[in-house]
């Protein structure tokens, strides 16, 4: 009876420690966020940032001052973003202020267009599609 007991507290103990540790490591993995940073420790740009947060006023803001709008960010442009993220009214901006369509991403080769669809952002892809022809 006593090894079943000393079992059952050790077995119980060694849960503890691995749940502890998993739960560090998600900590860690939160704070950091994918679309944010990539393997070479390069960060998403402002610019980018505001698209992926969907802030229409800050994303227009960096239009007046001269941002580039076919800079890619972490090997994709901010069309890209703007279409997997289906933040239409910034996609529809970038649009209007010519951003390049046809561009490719450096890693994956997609396109704005192919990101709406692997994201099923479907008024992007509608807004894209209209865009093209």
């Amino acid at each position: 009876m006593r090894k079943l007991f000393f079992t059952l507290a050790a077995m119980s103990l060694l849960a503890a420690s691995s749940y502890a540790t998993a739960l560090e490591n998600h900590e860690t993995y939160v704070s950091v966020s994918t679309y944010e940073m990539n393997e070479n420790n390069e960060t998403l740009s402002s610019f980018c940032k505001a698209i992926v947060k969907g802030d229409l006023k800050m994303v227009q803001q960096l239009i007046d001052l001269g941002e580039d709008i076919n800079q890619k960010s972490l090997g994709k442009t901010p069309a890209m973003y703007a279409a997997r993220y289906n933040k239409v009214e910034i996609l529809t901006l970038l649009i209007e202020n010519g951003a390049d369509l046809s561009m490719r991403s450096s890693k994956e080769r997609y396109t704005a267009k192919k990101f709406a669809e692997l994201s099923n952002a479907k008024e992007s892809l509608m807004l894209l599609e209209k865009s093209s022809k």
